[in-house]
């Protein structure tokens, strides 16, 4: 016998910077939700990125935390594109469990220009490129890499060319930024940024059903296929498209909630939700190590007054060096 939803009011919230995994028996789906708040803040403040370039990283952020979340080995997933427009760069790296870090770089002259002519949309600030996705499992292990163009107009929609090519499981994404601005506990004139994402996959007991369900070519679309999509994806996935992206990011609506308002008749479950931190990996030590490879010529010519400093593009974190200690080996 199906157990009984629980009570929205019995629910303790994850709150924010916490992934929730959930799944829908009644549809077959299981999936992930989240919202992001001091995290994303700490991350894109630390930058101090220009308005475009942030909303484009936090996306990236938001899709690497739903991804990433779902290892179930100690390792890496790094999200990187690389492009020809204004920002040529973006790369999200989540170590599992639980650490997240980031950056985007960006042709300042370009990105103004598209500003100035209200070319501002994804895919006019990526241009023509690539998204790939690199699984790294450790030094023993080969990695995995999926790689798509960026064939889309929002980074949501490109991922979900991703999922139709790579991973050939049916699967709905949704992606949500927002900038709030209100006042702190003293009265201060306050900018937060916020994000919010989900990802929807449909995993039937029956291979031939998710077959059968993936057989339009993307979300639904019918490519010559005679068979009909499965109802239960295509209720589920009809519900996910209905979510408003202020649902994602709105403070007032948490995750669990949003869950309950769209699956509530289908019976979701969440499970204990899954905290991810701002987090760096770097170290002086492994710098260090970097610098130790490089040649005289290329000490010498990276050294100022008998030193080097070294900066992490992710947590901008700079480590001075003398030059003896990365020549003496």
């Amino acid at each position: 016998m199906a157990q009984p939803a629980p009570i929205l009011g019995e629910l303790d919230f994850a709150g924010d910077d916490h992934v929730v995994p959930f799944q829908v028996e009644g549809l077959d789906v299981r999936g992930r939700a989240v919202q992001l708040g001091p995290l994303l803040d700490a991350i894109l403040e630390r930058h101090d990125y220009p308005q475009p370039v942030a909303r484009l990283l936090a996306e990236a952020i938001v899709l690497t935390v739903l991804l990433g979340t779902s290892l179930k080995f100690e390792g890496k997933l790094i999200l990187q594109t690389k492009s020809d427009g204004p920002v040529d760069l973006l790369v999200a790296d989540f170590s599992s469990p639980e650490n997240v870090r980031a950056y985007a770089r960006f042709d300042a002259d370009a990105l103004e220009e598209a500003v100035q002519s209200g070319k501002v949309a994804p895919h006019e600030l990526l241009g023509k490129g690539i998204l790939a996705f690199t699984i790294d499992q450790g030094a023993h292990m080969q990695r995995y890499q999926g790689i798509v163009a960026l064939d889309g107009h929002t980074l949501e929609e490109i991922a979900g060319v991703y999922f139709r090519q790579s991973e050939q499981i049916p699967t709905r994404v949704r992606l949500g930024v927002a900038e709030l601005f209100d006042r702190d506990e003293n009265g201060k004139a306050r900018h937060r940024w916020r994000a919010g994402g989900m990802v929807a996959q449909f995993l039937p007991e029956s291979p031939e059903r998710m077959r059968q369900a993936d057989l339009p070519g993307g979300d639904g679309e019918e490519v010559g296929h005679s068979v009909a999509e499965d109802d239960k994806w295509s209720e589920a996935r009809s519900l996910v498209e209905t979510i408003d992206a202020d649902e994602l990011t709105d403070p007032n609506v948490g995750t669990e909630r949003l869950l309950f308002r769209l699956f509530h008749e289908r019976g979701v479950r969440v499970y204990p939700p899954q905290a991810v931190f701002d987090r760096c990996s770097c170290s002086r030590d492994k710098l260090k190590a970097v610098l130790s490879g490089l040649s005289p010529d290329e000490v010498e010519h990276t050294a100022t007054d008998g030193h080097i400093a070294a900066t992490c593009e992710f947590c901008s974190t700079t480590y001075r060096f003398e030059v003896g200690e990365v020549t003496a080996a």
